[in-house]
């Protein structure tokens, strides 16, 4: 309750004075004289109750007024509780003013005990509701397997975790470099798990794939009805990362135009849902991911400088798995075991050709595509431990063209493309004719 907001409205100044004396230890208090101050009030900040009254012209006493001012409140946040103010004898007012959505009424003149019982009562039933609807938002977003853990027996990735452990304790920006598969999201979740917002939220985002219409709608939420599908208010990836640790994946493939609107939220920890004028706040660390080389981006007029000096405080870079050949055998028995308990097979390990194959495997797709060879590898053998023939690693590339199915032929055209402009997934989309989001849908389903 201490740290509680309560906006109280009458157009009787001793009565918002009485008011604002019986609530100043219970909250803090705002007081508004019309229903435009109301409206101003609380879309310039959050409240977490609102004390109305009925009516505010001299001579009036229909409360329609109130009536039209509770129906603006409630379009505007149904999740905000308000409490009507009515005089006696105007039982059937408070009646009408329920059935729009004030939570309780409170007759004049008040008993100060039962005021103040109904304004505790109803700030934590609201705080109740916001924080259902916070995890209803998250639970549609954190869903899927457990996390892997960080495997890092050669030196290249100890180097790295040595960093992770220095850094994560800090809330410094930080920007996590590396081709595609490489576990960028996997370092995120380790330097949030090891950060002093551990027991806050992990939201990630794949930023790069986000369309231009649902950029800001995504990261910033949006209220009912901002945009032909917005059928109920929806919380932002910022806001349901408050106070803990916002992720946003191919950050260099957002356009120059979210960039300047990522900036100013960046640099202020402020911003607007879609639809909306209430200026709301979010206190989040950002790790950001590419493969992409930015310092070039810069050079060539597509990623704003300033932009990569908030997001780089600390740059990690993860060596391709090519590089860290050491911790091939002990990822994939990591992956054998998940999967063969997934799948209820009884595999425990891999022949010594088979390790063999994998540790001269080039890897072009990384720790993903070794993941996905382990899980067809568990998925298509029938002994007891994984033979090379089950992982089936020979690459498209070793075949001709008139030898290989539609599917081969276009994860080979992708990892061209990708590979010809640094893995920038915007420039290779437009050569291959794709949009961005059609091509990282196929990244996905080619593990690449």
């Amino acid at each position: 309750m201490m740290s509680a907001s309560i906006l109280i409205a009458d157009d009787q100044p001793d009565v918002v004075e009485a008011l604002s004396l019986l609530l100043d230890g219970e909250a803090e208090v705002v007081r508004a004289g019309s229903p435009a101050e109301v409206i101003r009030q609380v879309g310039a900040r959050s409240f977490d109750l609102v004390l109305i009254d009925m009516n505010y012209t001299r001579d009036t006493s229909s409360g329609a007024e109130g009536l039209a001012l509770l129906e603006q409140l409630h379009a505007y946040d149904p999740t905000l509780p308000v409490v009507v103010m009515t005089a006696w004898g105007s039982i059937q007012l408070a009646v009408e003013a329920m059935q729009k959505g004030a939570r309780d009424f409170v007759q004049k003149p008040w008993e100060n005990a039962r005021l103040r019982s109904i304004v505790r009562t109803q700030i934590e039933l609201g705080r109740a509701l916001r924080r259902s609807q916070r995890l209803e938002n998250e639970n549609s977003i954190l869903r899927g397997d457990a996390a892997s853990p960080l495997i890092a027996e050669s030196p290249a990735m100890k180097r790295v975790l040595d960093v992770v452990q220095r850094v994560a304790p800090s809330d410094a920006n930080v920007l996590v470099r590396g081709e595609n598969g490489t576990g960028k999201g996997l370092l995120a979740r380790a330097l949030h798990a090891s950060s002093r917002r551990a027991s806050k939220p992990l939201i990630s985002v794949n930023i790069g794939g986000l369309s231009d219409s649902l950029f800001e709608s995504e990261l910033f939420g949006h209220v009912k009805g901002a945009f032909t599908d917005a059928r109920q208010d929806r919380m932002g990836r910022f806001e349901l990362a408050d106070g803990g640790t916002l992720f946003l994946d191919e950050i260099a493939n957002v356009g120059l135009a979210q960039q300047a609107k990522l900036l100013r939220v960046i640099e202020s920890g402020e911003f607007e849902r879609v639809g909306s004028s209430q200026t709301r706040r979010a206190d989040v660390r950002l790790v950001s991911a590419t493969n992409a080389t930015l310092e070039q981006d810069v050079q060539a007029g597509r990623f704003r400088q300033d932009l990569l000096f908030r997001l780089n405080t600390v740059q990690i870079v993860i060596p391709p798995l090519r590089e860290r050949r050491e911790d091939i055998p002990p990822l994939a028995a990591h992956f054998l075991s998940r999967f063969a308990r997934r799948y209820r097979k009884d595999v425990s390990g891999f022949q010594p050709a088979a390790i063999k194959a994998m540790l001269e495997h080039p890897w072009n797709g990384n720790v993903r595509e070794l993941e996905h060879a382990v899980e067809r590898a568990v998925l298509m053998t029938g002994a007891t431990q994984i033979a090379r023939a089950d992982l089936a690693l020979e690459t498209p590339a070793q075949a001709t063209i008139e030898d290989m199915s539609i599917e081969e032929v276009e994860s080979l055209l992708i990892r061209k493309a990708l590979a010809r402009f640094d893995g920038n997934v915007s420039r290779a989309a437009e050569l291959l004719g794709l949009s961005r989001s059609a091509l990282y849908r196929r990244i996905q389903r080619y593990s690449l």
